[in-house]
């Protein structure tokens, strides 16, 4: 399968997180008894009671590639399914945006083959990801999506979000489709409905649920679930994709 993301990618994620500061204090971070990280301790929780989802974040090995690993089928649209048939073949990678450093949108970015962050406030939670310095923004202070709005479409949409007891629903809507929803080429459409919910189980783990809901690519919604691990003691890097980008030029 070909590669999407440069070279220079994976020299930025292997160096030393810390190496340009000093006096760094520790983190905070549960230990077992001996001595490592307590991955299986209680999540942490916020003066309010609700969970901390605060932290650096990494999707399994391979998640993008195929987001419908493990589901039976795929309902596919008709169009649908001839146009990722094509693109699963290679024969359109030049079309997929990150080929061309445009964004991966979502919910492809929350499983890119880099580390993000979680930015909890009472009132938004910010996104912020590594690949490609990217960020997005979920409001949490009750505001909704104004029926009929002329909004201008967006590769990561408009977000709200809401507590169902300790799981945080993102709702996600206004993209313009364009997106690929993996690396295989499932398609999307303006119709796109990104519905996420996250959990974090312990200290160290997060559950993903991801429910796509575009009539016009599917013919019903579907949905897949990812674990998410913390990453408890790195920073996130800077990664330019356009900074000596080759893999286009060559072909």
């Amino acid at each position: 399968m070909r590669r999407l993301l440069p070279l220079a990618f994976v020299a930025l994620v292997s160096s030393p997180a810390f190496a340009q500061w000093a006096n760094v204090p520790p983190p905070a971070i549960p230990l077992a008894s001996d001595g490592k990280p307590d991955m299986s301790a209680p999540a942490p929780r916020l003066p309010d009671g609700k969970p901390d989802l605060s932290g650096i974040w990494n999707p399994p090995a391979g998640a993008v590639a195929n987001l419908a690993r493990g589901l039976a089928e795929v309902p596919f649209q008709p169009w649908a399914k001839a146009t990722y048939d094509e693109r699963a073949a290679g024969l359109h990678w030049k079309e997929d945006p990150p080929a061309s450093c445009l964004p991966q949108g979502l919910p492809r970015l929350l499983l890119a083959p880099a580390p993000w962050r979680i930015l909890q406030t009472p009132a938004v939670v910010f996104f912020v990801h590594e690949a490609f310095n990217l960020w997005w923004q979920a409001f949490v202070d009750g505001r909704q999506f104004a029926p009929h709005s002329d909004v201008s479409p967006t590769w990561h949409g408009y977000s709200t979000a809401t507590w169902e007891g300790d799981t945080l629903v993102v709702d996600s809507r206004g993209f313009n489709g364009k997106l690929w929803l993996d690396q295989l080429g499932k398609p999307s459409t303006e119709a796109l409905h990104v519905t996420t919910r996250f959990r974090r189980r312990d200290f160290g783990h997060m559950d993903l649920q991801i429910t796509i809901d575009d009539p016009k690519a599917y013919t019903h919604p579907w949905t897949v679930a990812v674990e998410l691990g913390l990453l408890p003691d790195t920073q996130l890097m800077e990664f330019i994709c356009l900074e000596n980008e080759r893999d286009t030029r060559k072909r």
